[in-house]
């Protein structure tokens, strides 16, 4: 089974192509769904960020304001290294787990992760092949700030987090541009499904440096 990753720029599409690889029967997962259930009340996760970021991210019916979260850490270099460290390994965990399963099932010849930050944390070597979606930042920035209400210098802030998308572009197997319509997309995505089906060796393990 190849593992493949979707990962892309904020605002460049990624929840489309995943929803529409899914309909095509793919199986999928979600890596801010993971991060979602890692941060339910209780949970280990949840509980080293409150232990950092303090208790005045709890809301009053015990969930994490993750706006405000996101707020304090975008702001931050420091912040934002300190909760991907607390984050970023439990999602990749729970992501191997989760193709693992998937493989060991024997039904599919393929399976999808969205992973916005694929290539920042240099976990690109663990997929079979990566997608990247991507569009020019002024799509970006406008999208983001009609999808989560906020200004853009937000948007721009969060950008800067990021790898440019068109690092991550040069360096993907497959590149789908979203700017134009959603039929535009849906076939450039039905394509790339086509391509990865049709050669789908695996690629070996790399090296150990």
């Amino acid at each position: 089974m190849l593992r493949v990753a979707l990962t892309g720029g904020i605002g460049t599409g990624k929840t489309h192509v995943l929803n529409r690889l899914a309909a095509a029967g793919v199986p999928v997962v979600d890596a801010d769904r993971i991060v979602h259930d890692l941060m339910r009340p209780a949970a280990p996760v949840f509980a080293a960020v409150v232990a950092r970021f303090g208790r005045d991210l709890v809301q009053p019916d015990g969930t994490l304001d993750r706006r405000r979260l996101g707020a304090k850490v975008f702001a931050d270099e420091a912040a934002r290294r300190d909760l991907e460290a607390i984050v970023h390994p439990a999602v990749y965990q729970a992501v191997s787990d989760w193709l693992d399963a998937t493989a060991r099932s024997g039904a599919h010849a393929l399976a999808v992760a969205d992973i916005p930050l694929l290539y920042e944390t240099g976990r690109e070597r663990e997929f079979d092949r990566v997608i990247v979606t991507i569009c020019p930042p002024a799509c970006q920035v406008a999208r983001v700030m009609a999808r989560d209400g906020v200004t853009e210098a937000d948007v721009r802030a969060r950008m800067a987090a990021q790898w440019p998308v068109e690092e991550k572009a040069r360096r993907a197997d497959f590149v789908i541009r979203t700017e134009g319509t959603i039929a535009e997309t849906d076939r450039q995505v039905d394509a790339v499904l086509a391509a990865m089906e049709e050669g789908n060796e695996p690629r070996a393990p790399s090296p150990e440096p």
